[in-house]
């Protein structure tokens, strides 16, 4: 059973010219200030699946230099770097991901329902995916925040509260019952990725546990979370998927995947320097809410324009329907260009 986080709202009424999505624990409100005539951006494995066999990769891993070069090589590839190793998901697979944390039910579909709920509401996701695009087979997965920004100090100061190992464990019991891959979400604070990841290792090294990555709440400059939004630079990036794909050499287990979450242009900083490399997959995931028209012109001037690889693009049941305005359908979204290889909903 999980133990409910209780949640502080101490953060000013702060209004700003972006849309403002918060999935903190102290639970800020999510604020947006936009004239109707303006356009402005949206604020914010199965062990099948995913596992190579041991021949596979008793030929494949040790010499990953090789595979590495045979795969940049690939004219066959139409994705942006090298065609992945064995057993990566994407494209292959669509991702269609419950997001938040099971100890708050404002941070998420993942925490506002009890877990057999939440599975149940997935199913139906999955199937109206399924239904709109019968070639791309659905992989579902649960998203869950493992590090959230705070708006206070926090233990070292670093405005971020860490999970307990329990609360992940969890998570992937329960992601079990669906045959669901998981992703671990960070929000630094004034951490750093290179201070957080390494407290992940046990569950990156998993063949079914993949990496998110929230700029919103990296804070370069001081400032506390929520304040404004932060950044990462191509740096932090590149940190990140070295990371990852060390740990694929090393545990010789399929391709990771890194999850960008992005919905302005300086919240990611020079794109063009973010490396490619076959053991990982980049997802530039478009985290913004709003309506329809909104939303397509956020993915438009900031995903589409950069994508670095795959696309992701997010649907909130509750913050894309105020004011009047609707949630987009799957061919909807399906009709975007590059087409979303990564769905989540939070």
């Amino acid at each position: 059973m999980f133990t409910r986080l209780r949640t502080t709202s101490g953060y000013p009424k702060k209004r700003f010219t972006f849309l403002l999505c918060t999935t903190t624990l102290f639970a800020i409100s999510c604020t947006q200030e936009r004239e109707a005539q303006q356009s402005v951006q949206a604020t914010a494995p199965s062990d099948q699946q995913t596992i190579v066999s041991e021949d596979t990769l008793a030929k494949a891993t040790p010499d990953t230099t090789a595979i590495v070069a045979q795969a940049t090589t690939d004219t066959s590839w139409i994705y942006p770097g090298p065609k992945p190793l064995p057993g990566a998901i994407l494209p292959e697979k669509r991702i269609l991901a419950f997001y938040g944390n099971p100890l708050s039910k404002r941070m998420g579909i993942l925490g506002e329902l009890p877990p057999e709920q939440m599975l149940q509401k997935l199913d139906e996701e999955v199937a109206n995916w399924s239904k709109a695009d019968p070639t791309t087979p659905v992989q579902p997965a649960l998203h869950v925040i493992v590090v959230t920004a705070q708006g206070h100090p926090s233990a070292g100061g670093k405005y971020r509260l860490r999970m307990r190992h329990k609360m992940i464990d969890e998570v992937l019991e329960i992601a079990k019952q669906r045959d669901a891959i998981v992703f671990l979400d960070v929000q630094v604070g004034h951490s750093t990725l290179q201070a957080e990841l390494p407290e992940l290792e046990k569950y990156l090294s998993l063949p079914n546990v993949h990496l998110g990555i929230d700029a919103e709440f990296a804070m370069k400059d001081g400032t506390i979370p929520g304040r404004k939004i932060g950044s990462f630079n191509a740096e932090d990036i590149n940190y990140a998927t070295s990371y990852l794909a060390d740990l694929v050499t090393k545990n010789q287990i399929p391709p990771k995947m890194l999850i960008v979450h992005r919905f302005t242009q300086g919240m990611i900083k020079n794109t063009e320097n973010i490396k490619l490399d076959p053991r990982y997959q980049v997802v530039m995931h478009m985290d913004g809410w709003g309506g329809p028209a909104l939303k397509k012109d956020t993915y438009r001037r900031y995903i589409k324009n950069e994508p670095v690889q795959f696309t992701g693009f997010k649907l909130f049941y509750k913050n894309d329907t105020k004011n009047g305005h609707r949630l987009m359908t799957p061919e909807e979204v399906l009709a975007l260009t590059p087409t979303p290889m990564y769905i989540q909903y939070q």
